[in-house]
């Protein structure tokens, strides 16, 4: 099947960049249940091509309704969990928009709010937002959704948690009742699936591959290691490898800032990213990142939603995150558009459970193996209670004791 086949736009086809030849699955699927106007629930997995799947039509339906009819723009938002995937997916559309002379604005934290009014007072039709930020445009009556027709939550799994959720039903409030809603996911947990039906009205459900799996162009490595030889292991194997790039995945901000100075100091270019860097900052490494400038950047799940980092050749876990959907988003930023990639994890015996969620979900084998100079020393958590009844009982005496004289006099 080609584009064309998919009944879009001549303008919006010339647009398409070169390297887009065939529709992916998921674009087969979507595209044209979104051009007939039907609620959509869409699962793929990761690098698949989500971004053109709803903002082909969406650009199309845009355009539309400006021949049909005068509206008041905006006429379509798509909400995001991240400034990063944000700004990734305006990047994209920004051109195909161009070229159906449609106006897009991002709106999200990081950048002046008199710059990003500025914008909007240029009228334009299709709005890329975080819920933060939009929602205290609208609070704030410098924002009118009247026109909203078209709504997209990309990375619903995320937007729908309890972290962004309060958020996202204050802004579906302001927003028309009558409008057609577009989920896109590369993971659904089955306690968000109510939530989900809920802001959706007789949705096509379309899943491109099965639920929570991986390209089978992905390599998947788990490393059993100490937990206090990770970093090192880390650099044994990247000096191993003549990688191009290398993405490290690391759950806390502290640690990410630890890792780069000691991967610097191993003579391994590296920077570390995460929500504590100010946005100019944030933005200027990404860019490094992507342009091939930084060879490792360290980064927390900041960077597990969306971000397109062309021909990524691997991602490593230092840390497995507690979270297991978490895992196919970090993993899914290598082996994308048809590519081959390496997933490495450097896992500890403390993190056995975590590792099991992950197998559970993605239905990945992920056999532990040993990694060459590095014998792991570590003990398996055990069942059996650490210290007898009656330690616990002397400990507690013992702090009844008001005073280093009552040890003395006790003797």
């Amino acid at each position: 099947m080609t584009f064309s086949e998919l009944k879009l736009h001549p303008d919006l086809l010339a647009a398409l960049p070169s390297q887009y030849q065939r529709p992916t699955r998921i674009q087969q699927l979507t595209i044209p249940v979104i051009l007939a106007k039907q609620d959509v629930l869409a699962l793929a997995q990761t690098g698949s091509g989500k971004t053109l799947a709803f903002g082909l039509p969406l650009l199309q339906k845009i355009q539309l309704q400006q021949l049909q009819q005068d509206l008041t723009p905006p006429q379509a938002l798509i909400l995001v969990p991240t400034r990063e995937l944000a700004t990734q997916i305006g990047t994209v559309l920004q051109p195909l928009a161009q070229a159906m002379h449609i106006g897009t604005v991002t709106l999200c934290g990081g950048v002046a709010q008199e710059q990003q009014l500025a914008a909007l007072a240029t009228g334009p039709q299709l709005l890329v937002a975080t819920p933060g930020r939009l929602l205290d445009l609208l609070e704030q009556q410098l924002l009118s959704p009247d026109a909203i027709t078209q709504l997209v939550l990309d990375e619903a799994d995320r937007l729908l948690e309890m972290g962004f959720w309060p958020d996202i039903q204050k802004i579906l409030a302001k927003l028309p009742a009558k409008r057609q809603t577009l989920l896109f996911s590369a993971t659904l947990p089955a306690e968000l699936e109510n939530i989900a039906s809920h802001l959706l009205t007789d949705p096509a459900r379309l899943e491109a591959h099965a639920g929570n799996s991986l390209v089978t162009a992905m390599e998947e490595r788990c490393y059993l290691v100490n937990k206090g030889s990770k970093a090192q292991a880390l650099i044994a194997l990247l000096k191993q490898h003549d990688w191009s790039q290398v993405l490290v995945f690391i759950n806390a901000r502290d640690s990410a800032d630890a890792l780069a100075k000691k991967l610097n100091k191993a003579g391994i270019q590296a920077a570390a990213l995460h929500g504590d860097k100010e946005q100019r900052v944030r933005e200027q490494t990404l860019a490094a990142f992507k342009d091939g400038r930084l060879r490792v950047l360290v980064a927390t799940d900041l960077l597990a939603r969306g971000i397109d980092v062309t021909a990524l050749p691997v991602v490593f876990n230092l840390d497995l995150p507690t979270s297991a959907p978490v895992y196919v988003h970090r993993v899914g930023r290598t082996a994308r558009a048809g590519r081959s990639g390496l997933a490495i994890s450097l896992a500890c015996h403390a993190e056995a459970e975590a590792l099991a969620a992950i197998r559970t979900l993605t239905g990945s084998e992920l056999p532990l193996q040993a990694l060459d100079g590095f014998p792991v020393t570590d003990q398996a958590a055990s069942s059996e209670r650490k210290r007898p009844p009656r330690d616990k009982q002397a400990n507690r005496r013992s702090a009844g004791k008001r005073s280093i004289k009552q040890f003395k006099s006790s003797r």
